[in-house]
């Protein structure tokens, strides 16, 4: 298995991003992964990589390359609860930047670029996301629907919200499977949101599971900051490759 570094073209610019692959020549299903608002880290490849190692090709972007290349922000502070407010006001402003419309323009870039490796299966792919990211892996199978046959979306916060372009309002346009791993007492993502979620999906007819992790704080996968649960990342791991094993027929 091989982590890279590359560059993304997109139609604002070069997205850098981690490109992480399994051995041998394959063809092997494509799968986005989107980060969470810390950015790309030796977290982020060391998922992407385990991701890999089960038969995938792994395309990690930075979502906030028109900021600059990662990491934009110091991480020094990622492990003290009493530091990540002072991060969170840094990355606020890239969170806000990724419209809708810039998250459609943006995955069409990575998708094509993942299609373009050596070795990437012809065909849809499937994204997973986390945190913001998981967010946005909702917005980008919405907006690529005949792109992307499954979404997977891990302690993802505000996918409901009073706003008109809400992300769960987009839900009809979806036609592959998606998965929901909700963190248990999440202000980002409430008991409330979650049924008012799991009732527009029902409505629009689409295929999902949806899940709270009892105990689970937010952030619960990622592993350099103290919200990681290990019980909760491995029930994670068991439902995404799950969705992808199944989307892909492995």
């Amino acid at each position: 298995m091989q982590t890279t570094t590359v560059d993304v073209p997109t139609a604002d610019g070069v997205a850098d991003a981690l490109l992480a692959r399994p051995d041998g020549d394959g063809p092997f299903p494509g799968v986005l992964v989107f980060m969470d608002a810390f950015g790309l880290r030796p977290r982020m490849a060391e998922m992407a990589g385990t991701i890999a190692a089960r038969g995938y090709v792994v395309l990690v972007p930075n979502l906030f390359h028109r900021f600059g290349r990662a990491p934009l922000v110091d991480l020094s502070g990622l492990a003290d609860d009493q530091r990540r407010g002072e991060l969170f006001a840094k990355v606020g402003p890239m969170i806000g930047s990724l419209t809708p419309d810039v998250v459609a323009r943006d995955t069409a870039a990575y998708l094509d670029f993942l299609a373009a490796q050596p070795g990437v299966a012809p065909g849809p792919a499937a994204v997973a996301g986390y945190c913001m990211g998981g967010t946005n892996a909702l917005r980008a199978i919405e907006a690529h629907p005949d792109r992307l046959a499954a979404a997977a979306a891990f302690h993802a916060g505000r996918v409901v919200t009073d706003a008109p372009d809400s992300p769960h309002l987009g839900v009809g346009a979806v036609t592959g499977e998606l998965y929901f791993g909700h963190a248990d007492q999440d202000a980002s993502m409430t008991a409330e949101q979650i049924a008012t979620l799991e009732k527009a999906l029902d409505a629009a007819g689409v295929t999902y599971r949806s899940e709270v992790y009892a105990g689970a704080r937010h952030g619960y996968t990622q592993a350099d900051t103290p919200m990681y649960d290990e019980g909760a990342t491995e029930r994670h791991w068991a439902a995404l490759f799950d969705l992808l094993d199944r989307t892909f027929r492995r």
